[in-house]
């Protein structure tokens, strides 16, 4: 066999992500449960109790199975991707082993046979040109895919998402690392305009050191503690991942606690309804980031060791998370006559001289810092690998000077969110916009237009009889079509939810 056949069948059979750089399914999980798991959780109680217990678990078991549906949608996708990929691959070196007919020996039917045949196994045993090896952005599977109108869309609906979502996160850490290093605000104060110009410290003298100062000074130091991991790539956060996590798990059980604490001693204070219509749009605003991990899961499954029933793995996930959340929104909705909208601060001590309580007060206040410092880099990442999509070509990008490839894009991604809220910390219409009608395109409309386009591509490039293991559950295009219809209640009721919040 000729060296040059034998090295690019080598090539060709090699796994496309470093094993050194891979972990475990349940260290995955905890990615996901990481992403899917932040401040958005804290808003659910609230709106439980406007919605009634019966309609908001009806309706938060509903959105969970909907959200994991179109997770199905872009594995699926993601597999096809890197059977294009493979393809084409098989293609180049079959093109190559031609042209060297006459310079060297051509390679036999036999060994040709010996690097194709395991890929096209039947009509039942699954193809090994469906696979998850190499990570493939939602980006790139725009590129391979759609058309391009669906790409502009895409890129456009992608970017305002997690330019967005950046933004929140950033100025949602700074206000709460101002809100635990500064003085309490007055009481008396309603203005919220006012807010930047106080003091931080109630006695302080002469220049006062204002809050927002204080906010930008907190703004900077938190871009530049999780700003560097967009250089890297989502491996290098394993250890933040779990220690955040851990820590997140802890405060969300002091939550908990504490509610059911209230449950036994005092009975019953809050009496939310059964079914009240009239709350599911807000009920559903506040369920928008509830279940989003779309937008970031080829970055976090591509790494996996073992994907062979990660479709029942990430099952699980959305069951714990659902179960997370119900117990969570119960509780509270049940112990607290009046609930505030964000929900840690119903367990704001009134006691100050109990130390335990103390320590409970800050801890909790900083519980943003805790859940979004993990997701930061992960959707810094995201946005940095898409935006290479869209402006280089990832199958040379080994080919782009370092500064392109490695500097660039990572300042780009993080650079402007900084700004936004250096500026412009109250950015709640950014909140309101990103998280309704970007999000449902994000998590409802991209995926099913992905992998409808997905499965036409490669049934025509490699026949029907070709088995994608990864093919999702839903695969009936009535399940597609259900979640077109769904995507049109969820913009409705969005714009409901958007319209008398500002009544």
């Amino acid at each position: 066999m000729p060296r040059r056949w034998w090295f690019l069948k080598k090539i060709f059979r090699m796994p496309l992500t470093e094993t050194g750089d891979q972990y475990s399914i349940w260290v995955g999980l905890i990615y996901v449960f990481n992403l899917i798991v932040g401040t958005g959780a804290l808003t659910l109680p609230a709106a439980f109790a406007r919605a009634g217990w019966g309609l908001s678990t009806i309706s938060l078991v509903f959105l969970a199975f909907m959200s994991f549906m179109n997770v199905t949608y872009v594995i699926e996708t993601m597999a096809c991707a890197n059977a294009v990929y493979k393809w084409k691959r098989l293609q180049f070196i079959k093109r190559n082993s031609i042209t060297e007919n006459e310079s060297e020996d051509e390679p036999t039917t036999s060994q040709a046979n010996e690097l194709e045949d395991p890929l096209v196994c039947g009509d039942t045993i699954p193809s090994r040109y469906y696979s998850l090896d190499k990570r493939v952005e939602l980006g790139e599977m725009a590129n391979l895919f759609l058309n391009k109108a669906g790409r502009t869309m895409f890129y456009c609906t992608l970017c305002v998402y997690l330019y967005g979502d950046l933004s929140i996160y950033s100025a949602a850490v700074a206000k709460s690392l101002m809100d635990v290093i500064c003085s309490a605000v007055p009481t008396n104060l309603t203005n919220t305009t006012d807010w930047d110009n106080l003091p931080c410290f109630s006695n302080s003298t002469g220049a006062a050191y204002t809050r927002l100062d204080t906010y930008r000074v907190a703004l900077l130091t938190f871009v530049g503690a999780m700003g560097p991991f967009v250089f890297f790539n989502v491996q290098k956060t394993k250890y933040l991942q779990l220690f955040t996590s851990g820590m997140r798990w802890l405060a969300f059980a002091i939550m908990i606690s504490m509610a059911i604490h209230l449950l036994i001693s005092t009975g019953p204070q809050g009496k939310p309804p059964a079914f009240d219509v009239t709350g599911m749009p807000t009920l559903f605003g506040a369920c928008v980031y509830s279940f989003m991990c779309h937008h970031s899961l080829p970055a976090l499954i591509s790494p996996i060791r073992g994907k062979s029933r990660l479709g029942l793995h990430l099952a699980l996930d959305y069951a714990l998370i659902s179960v997370f959340y119900l117990l969570l929104a119960f509780t509270g909705a049940f112990a607290f006559a009046h609930l505030n909208d964000l929900y840690t601060l119903n367990f704001i001590p009134t006691d100050n001289e109990n130390i335990f309580l103390e320590i409970v007060e800050y801890f909790l206040a900083l519980f943003p810092v805790f859940t979004l410092s993990t997701s930061f880099p992960i959707i810094a990442i995201t946005l940095r690998n898409n935006l290479q999509s869209l402006f280089l070509d990832c199958s040379r990008l080994e080919s782009y000077n370092f500064v392109l490839r490695k500097l660039l894009f990572p300042i780009v991604a993080v650079v402007p969110p900084l700004l936004l809220t250096y500026f412009l910390e109250d950015i709640g219409m950014l909140i309101r916009f990103t998280g309704s009608y970007a999000g449902t395109g994000i998590q409802y409309l991209i995926p099913t237009f992905l992998v409808l386009s997905a499965r036409r591509h490669c049934s025509t490039l490699l026949g029907y009889g070709v088995v994608n293991k990864f093919k999702s559950p839903f695969s009936n295009t009535a399940w597609a079509i259900f979640v077109l219809l769904w995507s049109f209640v969820c913009v409705i009721l969005v714009s409901v939810d958007m319209f008398e919040k500002k009544l």
